[in-house]
């Protein structure tokens, strides 16, 4: 059995005075930087969204907050953000990128949103991390990162439903809205959830 870390979108326009900030996104840094080393693999995603993307509230001449349907599929309409190539896209100078293995990224379709990690909204394009997973026989998948509603949740039910052992790690994540609700339905789907102390991997400074 091999596992790995997943971290999701550590992107400054998640962090604290970005485009899409998450309260307290900063947080997780150095405590997903402790965790890595310590599993076979570590890969992170990113949202690369090109210009004018569907889930910009612009696009639509919307405004943020709001949803429509596209195709079926509930859409939430977003600030722009981590457009491809800018700032705002590009992963948090404090994450340790030495330990990364592969990067993935997401929302690269202009029509098609993507809050997992491994496919976008409509299931009709993948990301490759499927195939990465298998290729490196891992079979358990640990969790972190922005958001833990969005794409953190989306990320482990794809990956419970693909077969994987999904492991959360829930203080090292953080919710746009709601952390509760989220938490709850990924156990229901099966995942378990963790602290980064809880995690018997030999951090004693973490403890505090």
């Amino acid at each position: 059995m091999k596992t790995a870390l997943l971290v999701v979108d550590l992107q400054y326009d998640f962090m604290p005075g970005g485009a899409l900030a998450v309260k307290g996104g900063d947080e997780v840094v150095p405590l997903i930087n402790a965790l890595m080393g310590n599993f076979d693999y570590t890969i992170a995603s990113q949202d690369w969204h090109p210009e004018r993307h569907v889930s910009f509230a612009t696009t639509h001449g919307k405004i943020a907050g709001e949803s429509i349907e596209i195709d079926g599929v509930k859409q939430e309409l977003w600030p722009i953000h981590c457009v491809q190539n800018t700032h705002g896209a590009s992963l948090v100078e404090e994450l340790k990128k030495d330990p990364i293995d592969h990067y993935f990224r997401k929302g690269i379709d202009r029509e098609t949103d993507s809050y997992s990690a491994f496919f976008d909204n409509g299931k009709k394009r993948e990301t490759g991390l499927d195939a990465f997973l298998k290729e490196h026989e891992v079979t358990k998948l640990y969790i972190a990162g922005l958001t833990t509603d969005f794409c953190v949740k989306y990320s482990a039910l794809d990956a419970l439903e693909l077969g994987y052992e999904v492991i959360v790690i829930a203080d090292a994540c953080r919710a746009v809205f709601d952390k509760k609700d989220a938490l709850k339905e990924m156990q229901q789907a099966g995942a378990e959830i963790v602290t980064v102390n809880s995690l018997d991997l030999g951090l004693p400074h973490l403890l505090t």
